[in-house]
């Protein structure tokens, strides 16, 4: 059975910063691309950022400079620090774990709610 589960979302003032945690369990987790989708009220879902099994990482534009992904394959974790955060940030945050191939496949979590707000 494959879990994900986010911890970290919260309450924080404009220029505060968080950090999002996913653990994983029930798959190999070192062979997975591993990232963070967001969803506000009336939005779509968008990529914050992803990082490859080979650690390669990738952010969306809104988020570069400020929102740092990385992963520990030993502890089957991926984080996500968030920087200097604005209102435009507030969102359901969600975890995917993505087999990357001819039959590729995703596993999320349930979401963690980030709020901005002073």
């Amino acid at each position: 059975q494959v879990q994900l589960v986010e911890s970290g979302g919260g309450l924080v003032q404009p220029g505060g910063s968080l950090r999002l945690s996913c653990a994983a369990s029930g798959i190999i987790f070192s062979i997975f691309e591993m990232g963070w989708y967001r969803q506000a009220p009336g939005n779509h879902r968008e990529l914050v950022a992803s990082i490859g099994s080979g650690g390669t990482t990738n952010y969306a534009e809104s988020v570069k400079g400020r929102f740092t992904i990385s992963r520990d394959n030993a502890k089957n974790t991926v984080y996500l620090q968030m920087d200097s955060l604005n209102v435009e940030d507030t969102a359901v945050y969600y975890c995917y774990a993505r087999r990357v191939g001819p039959i590729g496949y995703d596993y999320w979590g349930q979401g963690t709610q980030v709020t901005v707000s002073s």
